[in-house]
């Protein structure tokens, strides 16, 4: 099982803590937004006397509402094509497990969301790497790639769309080109769409689901986790017109009891009720934070950012000769007026750690203040840690 690239220098960053240090945290996918004050609501006042097992793929109620909140941003689904899971990591695994057997083999372009390596460990069967590169955006490569990594053991390709950890969007001619492939080779294609509203473009971001002659085939994955910045919430949603898929995933659901009983009622009165200025206000702060972030970065002498279309994550090159030696030395070392940075180190996000070593993902999770002032100590660290590769300019004041 390998170590969470995210939260496995949590011990370096508590030390720093007790020292009294401010750690502006880039490490993880946290919105500071507040939840939604329809959740709170409802969980304060639920209409229970005891706090019971849900049905194992969740409230009856809840799951009509999420089939009907997907056919209002015209993703044509019912109530029996999904199941409510204890967050989306949970339905990942369970669309593996569902979708593959043990020494199956699945496709994923890497970088990649470091959480599927632990998640097919668990599954028992094989990523497969598709590299991308950032020169090129992480642009997806194309069907001929991917077909040369097709084996008799191949089963899958899984997609993150936005992408976590690049920011990439995938536009509805490539998702087009890999639907013809999983067809052709019949595959099954899960796609992770966690963060579909956090997008940037001027075009709309298709869903598998909405892709014509993929129901055997297509197999989406969902949370509130980000949309309604609920990562403590834990629901999320695994949904497919595949039947044979979704009575899989409900044996392991019924093996694992329940999801949370009383965040799928705040979940539903969330689904319900909560404005369409809520995600409108979000979506333009991310963007704002977006763009301070590619400015302040593209102000550092060395420093690779790609075009970031979605999602709240940056894959950064750094001009550093150890993105894990960096990580740890920012928070064991560094200090830019008691203040130091919390990043993922890059090779955490790739199948073999000597890929990404000169990489980080930033998560722009944080107000513009406080991520301008993120900058500033990064930019300083740069120009003082002793196994830089080129020299930076002097940091501007905040």
């Amino acid at each position: 099982m390998p170590a969470s690239p995210i939260r496995r220098l949590m011990p370096f960053a508590e030390a720093a803590v007790a020292q009294g240090v401010k750690i502006f945290h880039l490490n993880i996918g946290q919105p500071d937004i507040e939840s939604p004050a329809e959740f709170w609501e409802a969980v304060r006042n639920p209409q229970y006397k005891v706090l019971e097992y849900s049905n194992s793929i969740g409230n009856v109620t809840l799951r009509q509402g999420v089939a009907r909140w997907y056919q209002k941003i015209g993703i044509d689904v019912t109530a029996p094509q999904l199941i409510v899971t204890t967050a989306g990591s949970e339905a990942l695994r369970f669309a593996m497990m569902a979708a593959l057997n043990p020494g199956d083999e699945i496709i994923v372009p890497e970088p990649l969301y470091a959480n599927y390596l632990g998640f097919a460990v668990e599954a028992g069967i094989q990523v497969v790497p598709i590299p991308t590169r950032i020169e090129e955006n992480f642009a997806l490569p194309a069907t001929a790639e991917f077909e040369t990594r097709i084996t008799p053991r191949t089963k899958a390709i899984l997609i993150c769309n936005p992408s976590n950890p690049t920011g990439g969007v995938y536009g509805q001619d490539q998702l087009a080109q890999l639907a013809d492939l999983v067809k052709k080779h019949h595959l099954f294609l899960l796609a992770d769409e966690v963060y579909r509203d956090f997008n940037y473009t001027d075009q709309p971001i298709q869903s598998v689901l909405q892709i014509a002659g993929l129901e055997d085939h297509a197999i989406m994955v969902d949370s509130v986790s980000k949309r309604f910045s609920l990562c403590g919430a834990r629901i999320g949603f695994l949904v497919s017109r595949n039947a044979e898929i979704i009575q899989a995933a409900t044996k392991f659901a019924q093996a694992r009891l329940s999801p949370p009983m009383l965040e799928q009622i705040g979940v539903e009165a969330a689904l319900e009720r909560t404005p369409p200025a809520y995600f409108q206000a979000i979506v333009e702060e991310y963007r704002g934070r977006r763009d301070l972030l590619v400015q302040r970065l593209g102000a550092m002498n060395g420093v690779v950012c790609p075009r970031i279309d979605g999602a709240f994550y940056a894959q950064v090159r750094l001009p550093i000769d150890d993105a894990d030696r960096f990580c740890q030395w920012m928070l064991e070392e560094f200090r830019h007026d008691n203040q130091t940075v919390m990043m993922a180190p890059g090779t955490g996000f790739y199948l073999d750690s000597q890929n990404g070593r000169d990489e980080v993902r930033i998560a722009y999770v944080l107000n513009q203040n406080d991520l301008g002032r993120a900058m500033d100590a990064l930019h300083r660290a740069l120009a003082i840690y002793p196994g830089r590769t080129c020299e930076q300019s002097a940091v501007a004041s905040a």
